[in-house]
């Protein structure tokens, strides 16, 4: 069952977040509680002692703290800011954070380079009326910033202490 958490819960609120943000260009804050609240359920049963809890918490106010910065001068959403700090919890210290991180940041580089491109096309004007493409055609909107950290976060998930444990107590049944 706690396996199924783990393999459910994270790839879940990814998901959740690019397409919310696609759709309406915010990220609701319930995913950000979400996944603090998972980790913290999950990671007691998963073996995790309460000092690499800690750690992993650290992980997310240092992330946080940083993407805070980012957002009091403009160069990132809130709802981005939230949602990154929230999945650093998950990642804890490590080189799968900066992986995560690293992997983030070039999807966010492809997706506004794309969006430049699309936004100063004929095709803007032409799917600018519909609901899944207006903020994309959008050329005032901001770069919904969360797709690029639900693919990031997805690709870099297999790395965490979590799916790492979900998938080693798979192997042993």
């Amino acid at each position: 069952m706690l396996e199924a958490a783990v393999f459910v819960i994270f790839p879940f609120c990814m998901v959740f977040a690019a397409i919310s943000d696609i759709l309406s260009m915010t990220i609701a804050n319930r995913v950000s509680l979400i996944l603090l609240a998972a980790f913290l359920v999950l990671a007691p049963f998963a073996g995790m002692e309460w000092a690499q809890i800690g750690l992993h918490l650290a992980a997310g106010a240092l992330v946080l703290s940083a993407t805070f910065v980012l957002f009091a001068v403009g160069g990132m959403g809130g709802g981005d800011a939230k949602l990154l700090a929230a999945t650093a919890v998950w990642f804890g210290l490590s080189v799968a954070l900066i992986q995560y991180l690293v992997l983030a940041s070039v999807f966010g580089g492809i997706l506004t380079v794309a969006l430049v491109y699309f936004r100063n096309s004929p095709l803007a004007h032409f799917t600018g009326g519909n609901a899944l493409l207006q903020h994309l055609a959008n050329g005032k909107a901001g770069v919904p910033y969360g797709i690029a950290l639900g693919i990031g976060g997805l690709v870099t998930y297999p790395e965490t202490p979590l799916m790492q444990w979900a998938l080693t107590r798979l192997a042993g049944l």
